[in-house]
């Protein structure tokens, strides 16, 4: 089990290890975390070579100036200082090695090895502070800044850009349902009731999007407002993973149906805050998730239990950016309820208001909402022993399962038929437009990855101040080929050179980033450092990573800082010369793996600019100080050697 899990279900588990080891998930997708050094300990290291080459010298132009010294017969031997017949007759090289490393121990102070001792303590020491500041406390979730690595304090200060996850650290990824779209027809939840905006249409019309879907209706002839509500959230009840505490689901819907008495008796366990915002969502409407087990799933709708047979669930993965359940309802038939982004839903469509559908998704993304598209196929009995002897192959391989699995989810998940759309609302967190503007008069650019879609992520950028209304905003999407991707590179190139406009706006999506990745990388590059924003959308976890891997690459040598809440900003974490972890409600994945964890994004301010500050220069003014008196202490002790070898005479 994952470190932190919590038993929430049910009293007691039994547990048997059958992966162990490096056999496991996680020790598979493990990847190696590179040791981080900052620029002060680099630097630190160079110049400790260059005093142990300045050391060598001074060792060898003594012991060469001690031999020129006694070149004379009277200076060779003296009178107080009379040699013994053994180094008479001793070898001349070995007597030469012998002095040389005689000098060595004599210069050997020049290198200050306390200096990595006292510079430890300081790091250590400091990095207490952080975590004693009130002005980095949280005090609605209790959580004061934890330092994970006291060795990149100094880091903080020197920071040039900042790679930004949005969902959770921009945002306090608290979801709540706004506005969903069906069968063309946009609709809003207004008092625990769906309202279509504008005219509505006919009954005939209004219910033509869910009368093939008739099956989850408990009644056909509810008013056209009870029958949309009821079949949406019925969808929508049923295709996620959300899980109910248990003991809570007894006694409701024996009576009369109220939302707020739903809303109040329900606690919903997610792992997406998406999910359970549409499932309490579909409480508040009249559709009660009551919970599920491994072989059913049970929903109330209006009162009315239905309880429908889990056959199999598809899990979510990034390629894929879906989600998909197979039931087999309380009529008998095989259903296949599909939900994730409008790019991996809406191509496998074949049937419903898919133009439409389109249309208001893209409404929804420029409100800032996050969107998802939801369908749906009906299998034959023939099509779903197809579908159950593909899963059952691929899940039960013993070579290449991810890829076995992948092919199977992506011949299950075609021919379906659109059912709508939703849109989530999820805020901002307090002062993350004063912290951006803060960022951005310091000189540092600020990049978001984010995965959401194209207007979507637009839309958070112009609200949280990451964009501004007035910025010439350029965009590289949508590219289909690499000829196509360096033809708009240019021309972007070209805008910059010629528009005569003082800050610049990039939007880059995440396939036209795998093209500009592949062979342009020096234009794209060019182009990305010409502008003072930069918002990457529909990104993957990797290419987060690779993003922040091309700007430290760079011939500046940038130091780079990366935030995020989430197990998928994890890899850019720890590519990042400076990691910072949110500790938001995504678990504590990104926490565990950064350098430094906050609550707020609002805290990276006082981060940076105060403690970040004070760390380089302290750390600065030690570094010099010890270089500095090895410094004088050698160059005082060597030239004394110019004036006479008493030097040599008292110490020998």
């Amino acid at each position: 089990m994952l470190r932190g899990a919590r038993l929430k279900n049910t009293k007691e588990i039994f547990g048997v290890a059958i992966y162990t080891g490096m056999e496991t998930k996680m020790a598979l997708n493990y990847k190696s975390k590179s040791q981080k050094r900052s620029a002060v300990e680099k630097s630190m290291n160079t110049f400790l070579i260059i005093y142990l080459i300045i050391l060598i010298s001074e060792a060898i132009i003594s012991t060469i100036l001690k031999y020129t010294w006694q070149a004379e017969e009277k200076w060779d031997e003296p009178w107080y200082n009379q040699k013994t017949e053994h180094q008479r007759n001793s070898s001349k090289i070995l007597r030469f090695i012998s002095d040389f490393l005689a000098f060595l121990v004599l210069y050997n102070f020049i290198i200050p090895i306390s200096l990595y001792v006292t510079v430890e303590m300081q790091k250590f020491l400091g990095s207490f502070f952080i975590g004693w500041d009130l002005d980095l406390y949280h005090e609605e979730t209790d959580q004061k800044a934890q330092v994970n690595t006291s060795d990149l304090n100094e880091e903080l200060g020197q920071v040039e850009y900042v790679f930004t996850d949005k969902t959770g650290t921009l945002t306090e990824n608290e979801m709540q349902f706004r506005e969903c779209s069906i069968n063309g027809i946009k609709y809003q939840e207004i008092n625990g009731r769906l309202v279509a905006e504008g005219p509505t249409p006919e009954s005939s019309e209004g219910l033509a999007y869910f009368r093939s879907f008739a099956h989850l209706s408990p009644s056909a002839h509810l008013t056209i407002s009870s029958d949309s509500e009821t079949e949406l959230v019925s969808t929508v009840g049923l295709c996620h993973t959300v899980q109910i505490s248990s003991g809570q689901s007894d006694g409701l819907g024996d009576g009369p149906w109220h939302p707020d008495a739903v809303s109040s008796e329900l606690e919903y366990y997610a792992a997406s805050p998406d999910e359970k915002a549409l499932v309490e969502a579909a409480a508040r409407i009249g559709v009660v998730f009551m919970g599920s087990t491994e072989e059913t799933m049970e929903i109330k709708t209006l009162g009315k239990l239905e309880r429908y047979k889990l056959l199999h669930v598809l899990e979510f993965d990034s390629d894929r950016r879906r989600m998909s359940v197979i039931v087999q309802s309380p009529k008998g038939e095989k259903l296949l309820f599909s939900k994730g982004a409008e790019s991996s839903i809406l191509p496998n469509c074949i049937g419903g208001e898919i133009e439409k559908t389109r249309i208001h998704v893209d409404e929804f993304a420029l409100k800032g909402l996050r969107t998802l598209c939801v369908a749906y196929r009906r299998f034959t009995p023939e099509e779903f022993e197809e579908v159950n002897r593909r899963l059952l192959d691929s899940r039960t391989a013993l070579q290449q399962r991810e890829e076995k699995l992948a092919e199977a989810f992506n011949f299950i998940e075609r021919k379906l038929l659109l059912l709508g759309a939703t849109g989530v609302e999820d805020r901002l967190q307090d002062k993350v437009r004063e912290t951006i503007e803060a960022l951005r008069m310091a000189g540092i650019k600020i990049w978001v990855l984010t995965g959401d879609k194209h207007e979507t992520a637009i839309s958070v950028s112009l609200s949280c101040g990451h964009f501004h209304r007035t910025m010439n905003i350029l965009e590289l999407v949508n590219q289909k080929s690499d000829s196509e991707c360096a033809e708009q590179l240019r021309r972007l190139a070209r805008r910059i050179t010629e528009d005569h406009v003082i800050q610049h706006g990039l939007v880059v999506d995440g396939s036209s980033l795998s093209l500009a990745l592949r062979e342009h990388e020096k234009i794209f590059m060019d182009v990305c450092k010409s502008c003072c924003a930069v918002l990457c959308c529909r990104m993957a976890p990797l290419q987060k990573a690779k993003v922040i891997r091309l700007i430290k690459i760079s011939p500046e040598k940038p130091i780079t800082l990366a935030v995020g809440d989430g197990a998928n900003d994890v890899s850019m974490i720890q590519e990042a010369h400076v990691g910072i972890g949110i500790m938001g409600k995504e678990g504590r994945q990104a926490a565990r793996n950064s350098d430094y964890a906050i609550a707020r994004f609002k805290f990276l301010s006082k981060l940076l600019f105060v403690h970040g500050h004070f760390y380089y220069i302290r750390i600065a003014t030690l570094v010099q100080y010890f270089f500095y008196k090895v410094s004088r202490e050698a160059i005082g002790d060597f030239m004394k050697i110019g004036g006479g070898a008493q030097i040599y005479i008292w110490r020998t």
